[in-house]
């Protein structure tokens, strides 16, 4: 396996990108709330984006296999505040020593590429004295306990250095009217019975 580290990906690496990462979190967008399949445009903005990295992880005849996003350039993630890490840690923020892994894709977990991709963004954050944030959907959490399997391979590939924490949750609220009640569909509905 091979992991390569790039600010932008183009043309046949981008369509390629593109297509692992749409078949690792498609069927995300049916189980929870909030989108975790970015629009294509927005897919094309990331990678583009030269403030964040791209590792891709290759198998050894050259099949991309995996594919991550890291940046310590807060500010070039949305919707997460740089100002909670900035409050949290604050010489680290100063420094540039606070990462954030946007995503890891890999669509088939052939190889272990999910646990050689984290390891190796852990090692680049390591050698820092750095700070990793990511999220994980409840979902992943619940059918797969992610957040543990993640830190019980970062403390494994640390020799029990890693502390891991909650740093925040949301919640999504759903409070549906007269649940026993079936709706009624007007008949110039599309799919009307």
């Amino acid at each position: 396996m091979k992991i390569d580290v790039h600010t932008d990906l183009v043309d046949e690496q981008l369509e390629q990108a593109w297509r692992l990462y749409e078949d690792a979190f498609r069927h995300l967008n049916a189980l929870t709330v909030q989108r975790h399949l970015m629009y294509r445009a927005e897919f094309d903005d990331v990678m583009a984006d030269g403030r964040i990295e791209k590792w891709l992880a290759y198998s050894d005849d050259g099949v991309l296999l995996g594919l991550a996003t890291y940046t310590n350039q807060l500010s070039a993630w949305p919707l997460i505040s740089p100002e909670y890490f900035a409050r949290r840690w604050p010489v680290h923020y100063a420094t540039g020593r606070i990462w954030y892994c946007g995503f890891v894709a890999v669509p088939t977990h052939e190889h272990g590429m999910f646990v050689q991709l984290i390891e190796a963004m852990y090692h680049h954050a390591e050698e820092h004295g750095g700070v990793i944030s990511l999220d994980i959907c409840r979902h992943n959490i619940d059918a797969y306990r992610l957040d543990r399997a993640i830190g019980i391979w970062l403390r494994r590939v640390s020799g029990g250095r890693v502390r891991a924490e909650a740093a925040d949750s949301q919640t999504f609220m759903i409070y549906e009217t007269a649940p026993a009640v079936q709706p009624v569909v007007p008949a110039d509905m599309p799919n009307a019975a």
